[in-house]
């Protein structure tokens, strides 16, 4: 457990109340706690097919790591050149995203959004995307085809767009005590410390396409999906073809 603390709060004060409030919570559980051995991520699909439902709605996404691995910091960069996107964002052929270039105004695509979920000892790198039903399958060549460009072509110009974008993002995501808080706990959780922001600056620094497509081609290349889809799921490519996919990569 972490107490936090931002903006004008006395120390003493709050060491006080953390005293007054949490010094009698037990810190042992009151049975032997199993042992949980290595888990092997196999992937897998779960599709729910409802045509009542305008679109459909995908996630797709491979395991990645947990917050204090290496090459998380790779992959964030590599989640910044994916991106985001939905109709309503006024860019299309000219956004710097090559997905938005791919899908922008036109496939029937409504949105999409990459994400880099991290635990403390595994994670999930992918993407979420709402489309036509009948483009679904479209849409999944298209978030691999990008995957395959990350693991083989990627530029070092791309990838410092990346890093600029990740710095952007990690700053913006500190306005205000409430997600210092957050930033706070996290990173005493996952680290036992909070790093100074010129410490992970230079983590991102040191990144470059060579590292880029290292670390993507490790944990992307032949490695098991997760595919759940909701709504018109019938365009849907079977999962074996997808996974498929995901090792015979005609460059």
């Amino acid at each position: 457990m972490v107490l936090a603390a931002a903006g004008g709060v006395n120390h003493q004060q709050l060491q006080d109340l953390g005293k007054k409030y949490f010094y009698n919570v037990e810190t042992k559980y009151p049975t032997t706690v199993p042992e949980v051995n290595h888990c092997r991520f196999t992937g897998g699909e779960l599709r729910d097919r409802d045509d009542s439902l305008p679109w459909v709605y995908v996630a797709m996404a491979v395991e990645a790591v947990g917050w204090d691995h290496p090459d998380n910091i790779p992959l964030m960069v590599a989640n910044m050149l994916i991106g985001q996107w939905d109709r309503t964002h006024g860019a299309g052929v000219n956004a710097p995203s090559r997905l938005v270039q791919r899908v922008g105004w036109s496939e029937g695509c409504q949105s999409f959004q990459a994400f880099n979920t991290c635990y403390r000892d595994t994670g999930l790198w992918g993407l979420y995307f709402v489309c036509q039903g009948d483009v679904g399958d479209r849409m999944v060549d298209n978030v691999l085809a990008e995957w395959k460009y990350l693991c083989t072509m990627v530029t070092n110009e791309e990838v410092e767009r990346g890093k600029n974008l990740l710095r952007t993002n990690m700053l913006l995501q500190l306005d205000g005590s409430t997600p210092i808080c957050e930033d706070v706990g996290r990173q005493l959780l996952f680290y036992g410390r909070r790093i100074p922001l010129h410490e992970l600056d230079a983590r991102i620094n040191a990144v470059n396409a060579d590292v880029v497509k290292k670390v993507c081609m490790k944990y992307i290349y032949d490695r098991d999906l997760a595919l759940v889809g909701v709504g018109q799921t019938e365009a849907l490519d079977p999962f074996p073809s997808v996974r498929t996919q995901m090792s015979w990569w005609r460059l």
